[in-house]
């Protein structure tokens, strides 16, 4: 895998693919491992460019203090480096956050944003106890290692994913880990949501029930979002809903090609080609009873 040097530091990337670029963001204590699904399968559509942050996986631990801010500059820089004007974002769990602080700060740099499974703020206490406990954990050599198999395991969806998984995050600097989880108990951005303008892509699992108000909340204050439950699925769409986040993915940015059309007709024509069975029956049902 290639290396840039930017903003002061080493970030390990990959890029693939051609077409609209897709920058591709994780959550603690995981790496850009994580969106090898879509690697995989939006390159043939799209240039997917993934990186580890700043001392995670095989990226140069962080001397400086670690900040959603840092991490949008280290992007913005990285785009440089790659020789890319604009890019779509999209950013996984915590990841989400800093598309949100990256469509803020460099609203003229990115096309804009994908939020899978993400928030604007943590709120609530079960989630904030969560993030607590990891970055407590993520901090002791002595948990660190025990959180990473936890982390890993619940984003596999097979043996094989799970070692990749791993394997990448035990290259993780604890401190830098804690750092990040930390960042994302504190982090909101929710009085400033109406603020951003680019088109924004806000997808969730049906059964995550513990982010479905974070889903709602950044429905309401964005201008300009698109919201999709994905059906049965949980939190760790990427991984577990690969082809289904990727195949929206796709619709969506297709879509935003057609102004002229009414945004919301729009989300119902993708919505009935994610789920054709569900539509026809529905139709039939309405035709029955009139």
């Amino acid at each position: 895998m290639p290396y840039a040097y930017v903003n002061g530091t080493t970030l390990n990337y990959n890029i693939s693919g051609e077409g609209m670029p897709i920058v591709f963001i994780h959550p603690p204590l995981l790496t850009s491992q994580t969106f090898a699904y879509q690697h995989e399968r939006l390159c043939k559509e799209y240039q997917v460019i993934t990186f580890d942050i700043r001392g995670h996986g095989r990226s140069e631990a962080t001397v400086r203090a670690f900040s959603y801010s840092l991490i949008v500059e280290d992007i913005r820089q990285l785009l440089d480096f790659l020789g890319i004007e604009r890019a779509f974002l999209c950013g996984y769990s915590t990841g989400g956050s800093i598309v949100l602080e990256a469509l803020l700060n460099e609203p003229k740099r990115f096309l804009g944003g994908i939020v899978v499974s993400g928030m604007s703020e943590l709120s609530d206490v079960y989630n904030k106890s969560l993030i607590w406990l990891a970055s407590q954990m993520a901090g002791s050599r002595l948990f660190h290692k025990l959180l990473v198999k936890a982390i890993t395991y619940g984003n596999a969806d097979k043996q094989a994913t799970f070692q990749h998984l791993y394997e990448d995050s035990l290259m993780d600097a604890d401190r830098t880990v804690s750092s990040y989880y930390r960042c994302s108990q504190t982090y909101n951005c929710t009085s400033r949501l109406g603020r951003i303008q680019t088109p924004i892509l806000l997808i969730y699992g049906e059964k995550d029930r513990r982010f479905t108000r974070y889903a709602n909340l950044l429905h309401s204050g964005l201008p300009h979002s698109s919201l999709y439950f994905i059906k049965d699925a949980q939190h760790q769409i990427p991984t577990k809903e690969a082809e289904r986040m990727n195949g929206l993915i796709h619709l969506w940015i297709e879509s935003l090609d057609e102004p002229q059309t009414e945004r919301l007709q729009l989300d119902l024509e993708i919505a009935k080609k994610l789920n054709p069975a569900l539509y026809v029956q529905s139709e039939l049902e309405n035709s029955t009873s009139l």
